[in-house]
């Protein structure tokens, strides 16, 4: 309700004498927890401290001083709060057409235009499977991707494979030595899942022999001198990793138009560190690492580099964004990382600053929280970590149950589309609805449910838009009128549809998809409510059926827009 807020800025704006202006009072405005308080509510408080008088009297004495514009029916002061009513028919009619007008591009906006922005998610180590936690990621960086997008922003969406280093030469020690030349297909195993198997046997058997762990360190060594033999062993395990990766991101939905390999830039931090050297940031330590030293800038210090002269994450991180920046000429470049990473990024962030890069100020690590079961793990391969392929797995499975039990003569490919679109939708709609930066408890079988705050649920209620839609056939949308859809179950389901834009710019700003979530439950909870309570198509005349009809189409428009930002699919039948 855009145009609505505009009103009411403009008519306050100009009783106050601009004293408040119009955009901050745009932003000042909310809505009333209760319908029948107003659409929109002015709170006067700011106003107290500019005045000098009490909320509740400055909201009286506005509502003396305005005249109402047209789309405006009503005022009322409520103590330090005015409230404002918009004309009903006004809302129908601007809300319908609107939404139908813009059609897929209604929520969009324009204030990213030009900026070039840069996120990077999932960050696998090809040493094992991508697990629960990647999911979260996942859902997290391609939501992201599409609400900057939205805004009109150029977005490169980009995954850093974490391909060397000491974790990953436990995993090729354990191949090295017990793999007999075995490989993904003789082992009738999907490839990222074998070499995940073999880092799993070494932390056995490093228990029992640690002599092993001396041995991974001297792989590594190797492997940074450029052993030939190392280096082929590498190269074929990292090819097996990334293809299972590849595997699971087509399934999931995942899209990357960058990948970035450690490798390929662990070695390429030579002249950052010898700047950090010379402005006497990086110092060696007495074990001879090269340290960043942060601790008067109130964070611990970070060794840059190990005293044996092999790199660590944050060597490869150092040479990596410098050339982001650079070479894609980016405006900015957000990590979406788990929160145990918070000290690292705020180094990261800080070193670049105190070595004098400008665009330093526009790096940003989107912290996300952690994510569990509540059975403990549906499949562990450590003990620790519950697989991703296993998850998605589950979830077509508990589909296709719920498909079943509605459709018993559905066919095997149809069956199979849909399972896979209700299953990913259940795990996305669960990863994303909750804050970015709170932990959540995954529950596989709420998050399927056909009913309540979940994927399904707003799927289904799509899919019952747009059977009500193909039930009724071409009919011409009304562009007037709409004085018919006037009753509270109608109203609160427009207006729902019309703040959507200001959801998608809320998700912008706050960097969290959570908000599109909620709308989506509300939109979709006043629709069944509206649903249930009129008829569409046998409704009692036919300009109430045209009606209800273009508040129909509204709705799948909206519900599709929000699933697609939340990189869900919208399905027609369920």
């Amino acid at each position: 309700m855009a145009e609505f807020k505009e009103l009411i800025a403009e008519v306050l704006e100009q009783a106050l004498d601009s004293k408040l202006k119009k955009d901050e009072i745009i932003e000042l405005l909310e809505v009333p927890p209760i319908p029948k308080m107003g659409d929109y509510a002015f709170p006067c408080f700011k106003l107290a401290e500019i005045l000098g008088k009490k909320p509740a009297k400055i909201s009286f004495e506005l509502a003396e001083k305005i005249f109402l514009p047209d789309g405006i029916e009503g005022m009322n002061p409520n103590g330090p709060y005015l409230n404002f009513f918009a004309a009903k028919d006004i809302v129908a009619r601007d809300t319908i057409n609107k939404v139908i007008k813009n059609g897929n591009e209604f929520g969009r906006h324009d204030f990213g235009k030009g900026q070039k922005i840069m996120v990077e998610y999932s960050a696998p180590n090809s040493n094992k499977p991508l697990h629960l936690g990647h999911l979260r990621n996942n859902c997290i960086g391609m939501a992201i991707s599409n609400i900057f997008e939205s805004a009109g922003m150029k977005v490169i969406k980009a995954s850093l494979v974490n391909d060397r280093g000491i974790h990953i030469c436990k995993s090729m020690l354990a191949y090295k030595l017990f793999g007999n030349n075995a490989t993904p297909e003789s082992a009738k195993e999907k490839p990222d899942h074998f070499v995940g198997d073999y880092y799993v046997m070494y932390n056995q058997m490093v228990k029992e022999t640690p002599d092993l762990e001396k041995q991974a360190y001297d792989m590594l060594q190797k492997w940074e001198k450029g052993d030939k033999e190392t280096k082929n062993l590498w190269k074929k395990m990292t090819s097996w990793a990334v293809k299972g990766f590849k595997e699971t991101y087509t399934e999931f939905g995942s899209i990357f138009d960058e990948w970035f390999f450690e490798s390929q830039y662990y070695n390429k931090a030579k002249q950052i560190l010898k700047l950090g050297e010379e402005k006497g940031l990086f110092k060696k330590n007495s074990d001879g690492a090269l340290v960043a030293e942060l601790e008067n800038q109130g964070l611990s210090n970070k060794t840059v580099l190990r005293s044996d002269g092999t790199s660590i994450y944050i060597t490869n991180d150092l040479a990596l964004t410098k050339h982001k920046f650079e070479h894609f000429k980016l405006n900015e470049s957000v990590w979406v990382v788990g929160n145990e990473q918070d000290l690292y990024f705020r180094q990261l962030f800080k070193i670049f600053q105190l070595l004098g890069f400008k665009w330093a100020k526009n790096c940003m690590h989107l912290s996300h929280g952690m994510v569990n079961l509540p059975s403990g793990k549906l499949k562990s391969r450590e003990g620790k970590v519950v697989d991703a392929d296993d998850i998605i797995k589950e979830l077509e499975d508990l589909a296709t149950e719920e498909i079943k039990k509605r459709n018993k003569k559905i066919n095997e490919k149809e069956l199979a589309a849909r399972s896979r679109a209700i299953g990913l939708a259940a795990i996305k709609f669960h990863m994303l609805k909750v804050a970015v930066h709170k932990d959540i408890m995954f529950d596989p079988k709420k998050s399927i449910s056909f009913e309540g705050e979940t994927g399904p649920y707003i799927q289904y209620t799509y899919a019952r838009a747009k059977s009500i839609l193909a039930k009724a056939g071409k009919m011409k949308i009304k562009k007037s009128g709409f004085e018919r859809l006037i009753g509270p179950e109608e109203q609160k389901l427009l207006k729902l549809l019309a703040n959507y834009p200001d959801a998608v710019k809320k998700s912008f700003k706050q960097l969290s998809p959570h908000i599109i979530c909620q709308s989506m439950i509300e939109i979709a909870e006043a629709f069944n409510t509206f649903y249930q309570k009129h008829k569409v198509l046998k409704a009692g005349s036919e300009e109430i059926k045209i009606e209800r009809i273009s508040l129909v189409q509204a709705t799948a428009q909206v519900l599709k827009n929000g699933l697609e930002l939340l990189d869900i699919e919208a399905i027609e039948k369920m």
